[in-house]
Parts: structure tokens; sequence; C-alpha cells
């Protein structure tokens, strides 16, 4: 018998970042299933180190399966978000 855990991680690994955007401090992140997560960006230590322009200055990867910040040495995976969303 599977676990739930693992099935859960198993259908978040299809699952893409579509866009991102940040606002008052948080980043934003819509997935290709439509949800849309939002974490402020202090739960990221290099990111919270960065400039506003350093912070901007992203790329999504491997297909939308991550963000990366060349400058801030940061990657951020879609599973991430989905399987470790933060709540307020």
């Amino acid at each position: 018998m599977k676990s739930a855990g693992k099935n859960i991680l198993k259908n978040n690994s299809m699952i893409t970042i579509k866009s991102v955007w940040f606002n008052n401090n948080n980043i934003i992140v819509e997935m290709s299933n439509g949800k849309v997560i939002e974490n402020p960006i202090g739960y990221y230590p290099n990111l919270s180190k960065g400039t506003q322009n350093q912070i901007n200055n992203y790329e999504i990867k491997g297909g939308g399966r991550w963000i990366h910040w060349e400058e801030l040495d940061e990657d951020l995976s879609a599973e991430g978000f989905l399987t470790e969303e933060k709540h307020d």
C-alpha cells in the first residue's frame, strides 16, 4: 500500500511554476494547476539579503520546476512550494 505523502509528492512533481511576482515583501507563485502560493521573502534567507533589483532578476528553469537567482545563489523548487507551503 502506498503512503498518502508519497502520492502527494508524485502528483506535485507534475505541477510546475507558471509565473512569479513580488508584492509587499512577499513572493507569489502561480502554479500550472492554477494554485497561487504567497510566502514572505523572509522565509528564504538568500532572497531576504538581496536588493529589490537582485530579487527581481530571476529565471524560471527546468520547464518550470524551479526558480533560479544567479546573483543570490538561490533556487526554489515547485515541489518545495507545494509540499512546504507556509501558513500564517
